[in-house]
């Protein structure tokens, strides 16, 4: 039997594939994982594990990505201010309090699309 979940999944990828082009430079869909430290990032501010801000491998600092859980479709806008994730498959590190307006704090990662703005 197929599960409500799986498919609310599979529609979510599709949705941001379709809108945002799956080879688009500014659009991708993967892993993501939380972080909470309290030291400087690669742009050199201090994390703030509340703010709603991510690492990524190469977008430049500042930048604007929309974020959206595909297990549970939530979404929500993020500034990049630091470089990873450093995990093979993932493709951005968040914040603990991104992660926890996602809806994924507990499970430490989950599957996302993503978007630059």
């Amino acid at each position: 039997m197929i599960s409500f979940s799986s498919i609310r999944t599979v529609l979510v990828t599709s949705i941001a594939l379709l809108m945002f082009g799956a080879a688009s430079a500014n659009a991708a869909c993967g892993g993501a994982s939380w972080y909470a430290l309290h030291s400087k990032t690669a742009s050199g501010e201090r994390m703030n594990p509340s703010a709603l801000t991510a690492a990524h491998r190469t977008l430049p600092f500042g930048s604007k990505v929309k974020v959206t859980n595909q297990r549970n479709g939530k979404s929500i806008v993020v500034r990049i201010n630091d470089r990873g994730p450093f995990i093979k498959g993932r493709v951005i590190d968040l914040s603990k309090g991104a992660a926890n307006r996602l809806g994924f704090v507990s499970a430490g990662h989950t599957n996302i699309c993503m978007a630059r703005l």
